[in-house]
């Protein structure tokens, strides 16, 4: 089975999951053909090009924030939808942000968001059911049908380390009439 790196510039290195350990025929993709990664693609540009379920693990460090605009939600989840696709049940989606503290995460002119742990509880089906009505949780429901399950976060540095479990088949349960 195959491993995806993405936005992988010029490094291969396995930071996540939750500890290191090798590549698994890894793939490799960034928007740069420079990096000579395998595929170049712009990850803006959704559907990516693999097919379903073609990965175990998808790895993203430092890379999820040059992507998408603050507030975007549409591409937001669509994004993490895409990244849902491509992994096989029970696979993961590793990597790392810059922490919304970091002189980085808002100083570098070519992030064009800020994103937290907290954001991952969008991504998680059962967060919905357990808090929408309960707190101020917007209800994402009717665009967002994927389901991960955040398994491991870490710090390193100014930077987040997260996985992620694809949850398939999905969690999601319909949202309760008032």
């Amino acid at each position: 089975m195959t491993d995806l790196l993405i936005g992988c510039g010029g490094k291969k290195e396995k930071l996540v999951f939750p500890e290191p350990r090798g590549w698994k025929d890894l793939c490799t993709l960034d928007i740069n053909p420079d990096h000579k990664p395998d595929v170049v693609h712009d990850l803006e540009q959704i559907p990516l090009p693999f097919p379903d379920e073609a990965f175990e693990e998808i790895h993203a460090y430092e890379v999820l924030e040059h992507t998408g605009r603050q507030g975007d939600y549409r591409f937001f989840f669509a994004q993490f939808t895409e990244f849902w696709r491509l992994l096989k049940p029970g696979g993961h989606l590793c990597g790392s942000i810059p922490l919304p503290s970091s002189v980085w995460a808002w100083g570098d002119p070519s992030h064009t968001r800020v994103l937290s742990l907290e954001t991952f509880t969008f991504l998680d089906q059962i967060q919905y059911t357990e808090q929408v009505g309960v707190t101020t949780m917007s209800d994402f429901r009717y665009l967002y049908k994927a389901d991960f399950s955040l398994i491991y976060s870490g710090l390193r540095g100014e930077s987040q380390l997260f996985a992620l479990r694809a949850m398939k088949p999905s969690r999601l349960t319909q949202p309760r009439l008032k």
